[in-house]
């Protein structure tokens, strides 16, 4: 029960904080996105530390998947999504950690780790610091990119790769090729996708690569 409170006070801490930023307007919409983005992402560190099953992690994300379909259509999550709005980026958030959760948390947890925060940190600081400080563009399809924010893509995933394999596995000289690997697919994922669905593809993609580079070279 402590497990449940402690993860949706998290939960509800980073809410209140996304409706403060966009009723003040503080802060532009798309950047209060990538601070919730980050802010909910980090509930799976929370969740490592308690030990929290699967299942609760699993229910979760069938729950915020229905809400954030529902914020679509329905004023729900305005400091997140706008009704209407064409990305189905917050839905396939929602669906990749359960999905993590359910294929890595029992027996090797820093996998869904991995993927969540790789998602969490590279996706959202690169987002964060290509509007602020992108002065080079480039256009991939109809998405214009900065490769200042597609750098930090890439340093991010690397160093948060590598700090999650490093903890449980130790610091080497294979955890640090896994971690490389793993980020130049992260970031490739993420200039690449549409439609929302790197919060989809950089989270699956780094977690199976790097548990697959894991079983194979560790």
């Amino acid at each position: 029960m402590a497990q449940v409170v402690l993860v949706g006070a998290w939960l509800g801490v980073v809410g209140v904080i996304s409706e403060s930023l966009y009723l003040t307007k503080s802060v532009s919409v798309e950047i209060t996105r990538k601070i919730v983005h980050i802010g909910a992402g980090n509930v799976i560190l929370l969740a490592w530390w308690l030990h929290t099953p699967a299942w609760m992690g699993i229910a979760a994300s069938l729950l915020f998947s229905l809400v954030a379909l529902l914020s679509y259509w329905l004023p729900i999550l305005p400091g997140i999504n706008s009704v209407g709005r064409t990305s189905l980026g917050t839905f396939f958030y929602a669906v990749s950690i359960g999905l993590l959760t359910a294929t890595f948390w029992e027996g090797s947890p820093e996998f869904t780790m991995l993927g969540i925060l790789t998602m969490t940190w590279g996706d959202g600081m690169a987002a964060i610091i290509g509007q602020s400080l992108g002065r080079h563009r480039y256009t991939v399809w109809d998405m214009t990119k900065s490769w200042e924010g597609t750098s930090t893509m890439l340093l991010v995933s690397f160093g948060v790769s590598l700090g999650v394999l490093s903890i449980v596995h130790g610091l080497t000289p294979t955890i640090a090729a896994i971690a490389l690997l793993t980020a130049l697919t992260a970031t490739f994922l993420e200039s690449f996708a549409r439609w929302g669905l790197d919060n989809l593809t950089v989270p699956l993609g780094s977690a199976f690569l790097a548990y697959g580079l894991w079983q194979w070279w560790g």
